[in-house]
């Protein structure tokens, strides 16, 4: 059964609730939340209590961080689909496409239902677009999430090619210093691959620093090779249970930390004999923590999650003929 408050779950008697969105003729005023989790920054939506639908347009208008609120990711709650758990959370980048997985959202998602009293007490079960993720509260700002087990099938990239531990990619890119065949104008990139809920490729590199992330990453993000684009990881190994990681996120760019990347980045580096089973990872936004036991067991994230102001915006309602997120 679940434990929404809707559903005679755990929500807290105190909790205060905000007015509901003003569906006037002109304009939607929307109470919003942001957070961050090591820097990788979200806007939360509380559908529950403030039903609204956005349009993709609505999307990128709130995602501009010249005209708007400004966001790497725009997280939506909403009530449960399934009796197995508490919530429903659909993830949007600030270009207005919808993603299926969010590591450093959901220890966000999970630190905002509990202050919002939205749930009275973990662990909190979250339904994705395609995984059911459970969330623990460790101390004031860490939250742990269980990830799900990580999928080496590049069929659920999808990524056309036999199941390997390693796979290569030409990219035209006579600009990247990479790795080169005898065609100087051929960049051949060699990585690993992993699904975490959502895709991921993961390249090795001596130094983040110098990695190419905004232009190999850029390219391989989008390569054709991925009809639905990928994110791409590049990793420094300092040792068995240290390393450091930058990615390229599809639809958002670099950003200061992504969650399912470590996670790739971690069981790939784990599966390829090259990691330990708790790694350390240094991001540019700060570090998380990563643990893996092997095929068959979840990959456990852990690292903090913070609210940083809540307000109210005002946006102009579309015609009833343009594009909802539904």
């Amino acid at each position: 059964m679940s434990r929404h408050k809707n559903s005679g779950g755990r929500r807290s008697p105190s909790a205060p609730r905000r007015q509901p969105a003003d569906t006037g003729d002109n304009f939607l005023r929307i109470p919003f939340t942001k957070m961050h989790g090591l820097g990788n920054d979200f806007v939360v939506l509380d559908m529950i209590s403030n039903p609204v639908q956005l349009s993709t347009a609505q999307i990128r208008s709130l995602g501009d961080r010249h005209r708007g609120i400004g966001f790497d990711q725009l997280l939506v709650i909403d009530a449960p689909r399934r009796p197995d758990a508490d919530f429903h959370y659909r993830i949007y980048n600030a270009d207005g496409s919808e993603v299926e997985h969010c590591g450093n959202g959901a220890r966000c998602f999970a630190r905002f239902v509990l202050d919002r009293g939205l749930i009275a007490r973990g662990p909190i079960r979250v339904q994705t677009q395609n995984r059911l993720l459970a969330l623990h509260t460790r101390g004031e700002n860490l939250v742990s999430v269980d990830m799900g087990e990580p999928d080496f099938n590049p069929a659920t990239l999808p990524f056309e090619a036999e199941q390997a531990n390693e796979y290569q990619l030409s990219v035209n890119s006579p600009d990247i210093p990479y790795s080169r065949d005898n065609d100087q104008t051929i960049t051949t990139a060699t990585f690993f691959a992993a699904s975490m809920g959502n895709p991921h490729i993961v390249l090795v590199t001596d130094n983040c620093d110098t990695a190419p992330v905004d232009s190999l990453g850029a390219l391989l993000c989008t390569h054709p090779a991925f009809p639905r684009g990928v994110n791409v990881g590049f990793l420094q190994i300092i040792d068995r249970r240290t390393v450091r990681l930058r990615v390229h996120e599809r639809g958002a760019g670099e950003t200061e930390a992504c969650g399912t990347g470590a996670c790739a980045a971690v069981a790939c580096g784990i599966r390829a004999g090259l990691l330990d089973e708790d790694v350390t990872v240094q991001l540019k936004g700060g570090d998380l923590q990563i643990s893996w036991q092997g095929p068959g067991q979840p990959v456990i994230m852990t690292g903090p999650a913070e609210t940083v102001y809540e307000g109210t915006i005002t946006l102009a309602r579309e015609a009833e003929t343009g594009a909802s997120n539904n």
